[in-house]
C-alpha cells in the first residue's frame, strides 16, 4: 500500500465522544450564543470536580490566553524577568513578551525532559546577582509527563518566586496521586484539537481562590467595571470561553478517563513493539509520576536516525514529529538569555513523537510499528 492509497494517521486528532452535540443543542435550543452561560458555569464545575485540590476554573479562549492572564495576575509587568523552561511549545514563552517582560530560558533534566532545578537554581542567584530577581517562574509538564513538582518548587519557595504551571499537554497526568493543574500558584489547561481533550480551540485559567478566578472572569471580559454604562478602568481582553464551545467541553469531559487509558495503551503498544531496537528508547514514569501520555516520543541514538523514521513514516502517510525546537534556538528569541546544559537540544536532534490519537486503531498502530521496524532492521 502506498502513500497515495493508504489512510492518512494523524499525530493527535480530535476524538468526540458522542455527547458533545448534546450540550452544543441545549446552547442552541436555549439560545445561550454567548461567551457565558450554562455549559461555561458546568464546564469550569466538571474541571474543579476533576482536579480537586480547591481548584477555581476560569473558562477562557485558549491556554495561551490564560498563561498571558496567569503572569499579569502574578505581577508581572514591562521590564520584568520570567524564567521558563526552554523545551517547550512558543505559547509557553510568547505571553512572556505580550506584558514587556523578557523571557529567560531553562534547559531540561533527563528524568522527565522538563525543567532542571539545578539550571533554575543557577539562574536564580544569577538575575539576582545582576539585580534583576526573576518575577515568575513557567514550568511545563511537557508531553504530559508531570516536572519535578517537589525539587522546582522547593526552589521557587526558597527565592519566593511563584510558579505558573503551565499544564496545556498535561490533563489526566498527576503526581503522587495529586492532579497535575493544581501545583502552580496558576495554572493553565489547553482544550487545543491535538490535545487529550478537545474544544476545538479554548484552555482554562486555574486559581487557588474564587477572588482570583473572578479576577481572571474580568480581565477575559473587557475588565468593564460594575457600572450600567460601559466603563474601563483597567485593560482587559476578550478571552471568555463561549457557552457552546464550552458544550463540546462538558462532553469531553465525560471522556478523559477513557482517552487518557487509549493513550496509554499506545504508549504501552509501542514500547512492547520496538523495545527490542537499540536505536529506540522511551521516556519511562518516575516513582510516583503517572502520565496521560499525550504523545508518545522516543530518542533515537542519531539525528540522521530520526529523519530516517520520520520521513519513512512519511512517505506511508503517517504524521510524526520531532521533539519542541528549544525557545533558546528560535530565531525570534534569540538575544534572550539562557542557562544551559545541552539536554534539550540534544532531544531535539534526536528525539520522535509518534502518532498517539485516542482515535488510533490498532490496525493503525501496527501500521506505524511495521514502519519503523522495516525501517530500523
Amino acid at each position: 500500500m502506498n502513500a497515495v492509497e493508504s489512510k492518512k494517521i494523524w499525530l493527535s486528532s480530535p476524538h468526540m465522544g458522542g455527547t458533545e452535540q448534546d450540550y452544543v443543542k441545549q446552547a442552541f435550543d436555549t439560545n445561550w450564543v454567548a461567551p457565558l452561560g450554562p455549559n461555561v458555569d458546568g464546564f469550569e464545575n466538571d474541571i474543579e470536580n476533576y482536579l480537586g485540590n480547591n481548584s477555581h476554573v476560569a473558562a477562557i479562549s485558549s491556554g495561551t490566553a490564560g498563561l498571558h492572564l496567569g503572569l499579569q495576575l502574578l505581577g508581572v509587568s514591562h521590564g520584568d524577568e520570567v524564567l521558563c523552561q526552554s523545551l517547550t511549545f512558543a505559547a509557553s514563552a510568547n505571553p512572556i513578551t505580550y506584558l514587556g517582560a523578557k523571557p529567560v530560558f531553562i534547559d531540561s533534566e533527563r528524568e522527565t525532559w522538563n525543567i532542571c532545578p539545578e539550571q533554575l537554581e543557577i539562574a536564580i542567584k544569577d538575575r539576582i546577582s545582576k539585580g534583576k530577581t526573576p518575577k515568575a517562574i513557567i514550568a511545563v509538564h511537557l508531553y504530559g509527563m508531570p516536572y519535578l513538582v517537589e525539587k522546582i518548587h522547593k526552589v521557587a519557595s526558597d527565592y519566593n518566586i511563584p510558579i505558573l504551571e503551565d499544564s496545556a499537554e498535561s490533563l489526566g497526568s498527576s503526581y503522587h496521586g495529586i492532579k497535575c493543574g493544581t501545583f502552580g500558584d496558576i495554572a493553565i489547561l489547553s482544550f487545543n484539537g491535538n490535545k487529550i481533550i478537545t474544544t476545538s480551540g479554548g484552555g482554562a485559567l486555574i486559581a487557588k481562590s474564587s477572588e482570583l478566578k473572578e479576577k481572571a472572569i474580568f480581565l477575559s471580559t473587557q475588565a468593564r467595571d460594575n457600572a450600567p454604562h460601559y466603563q474601563h478602568s483597567e485593560i482587559g481582553y476578550n478571552y471568555r470561553m463561549s457557552n457552546i464551545i464550552a458544550g463540546i467541553g462538558r462532553g469531553q469531559m465525560e471522556v478523559l478517563e477513557k482517552h487518557v487509558g487509549y493513550r496509554r495503551n499506545n504508549f504501552d503498544y509501542y514500547k512492547k513493539n520496538l523495545s527490542d531496537l537499540s536505536e529506540v528508547k522511551f521516556l519511562e514514569e518516575p516513582k510516583g509520576f503517572y502520565s496521560n501520555r499525550w504523545l508518545t516520543c522516543i530518542e533515537t541514538t542519531s539525528y540522521e536516525v530520526r529523519e530516517k523514521l520520520r520521513l519513512a513514516l512519511a512517505k506511508e502517510n503517517i504524521e510524526s514529529r520531532p521533539l519542541w525546537k528549544p525557545m533558546h534556538l528560535q530565531p525570534v528569541f534569540a538575544d534572550c538569555d539562557a542557562y544551559l546544559n545541552g539536554i534539550s537540544d540534544d532531544l531535539f536532534d534526536r528525539g520522535l513523537c509518534l502518532p498517539s490519537g485516542s482515535n488510533l486503531e490498532e490496525e493503525d498502530l501496527f501500521r506505524i510499528v511495521s514502519v519503523i521496524k522495516n525501517e530500523l532492521r
